[in-house]
């Protein structure tokens, strides 16, 4: 039997969902807090009581895409190549098997340049940066001769670049086949 508390936390899940999945299809402006409620079959009142405002579903969404995007370069103390090599095979997985993975890629790019986007979520993501740690990575696999010669920062942006367009493509497109992990790491072996 399901408790109380399993069931507030299977809700806010599916709130959760639900604004996901709304704010990459219409974007922060045009999503309304009616439309999440009734893609989850609640009253926009019984949602209040899970999030006090739109903001702060918004927030909620981008704490956990930021979360799992600084997670990505935990593992950074491996040989650079292999570095890359694991974390796009695990990339490209969780892209073909969790749908929800590439939303997140989307909802994050699109926050970044959304103008319309609460003070707060631009607060949060002006400091985030994936290029520099990803830079310093390169830097140090062209040292070893494992990846391209070339500005690190630029193939930082190339690399990135494929796999944020590969998640928004899946994202909207799920029944398309996902390139190989070997030719996104081509981008970058030396």
């Amino acid at each position: 039997m399901i408790t109380r508390e399993e069931q507030k936390k299977k809700r806010r899940n599916e709130i959760l969902e639900a604004g996901l999945d709304l704010f990459i299809r219409r974007g922060y402006a045009a999503t309304k807090i009616v439309d999440i409620a009734k893609q989850v079959g609640m009253s926009t009142g019984l949602l209040f009581h899970y999030f006090e405002s739109k903001e702060k579903l918004y927030e909620e969404l981008i704490k956990k895409g930021l979360s799992d995007s600084m997670s990505i370069m935990n593992d950074s103390e491996i040989d650079p190549l292999t570095f890359f090599e694991v974390t796009t095979n695990q990339l490209l997985d969780f892209i073909k098997c969790k749908p929800t993975f590439s939303k997140y890629f989307v909802l994050m790019n699109q926050a970044y340049y959304n103008e319309s986007a609460p003070e707060s979520v631009k607060n949060m993501i002006k400091d985030f940066d994936i290029y520099t740690p990803t830079s310093q990575l390169i830097k140090k696999g062209q040292e070893n001769g494992s990846i391209r010669d070339g500005n690190p920062h630029a193939l930082a942006i190339a690399f990135w670049s494929a796999i944020s367009g590969i998640a928004e493509q899946m994202a909207k497109n799920p029944e398309y086949p996902c390139p190989e992990a070997e030719w996104i790491v081509d981008i970058l072996r030396g």
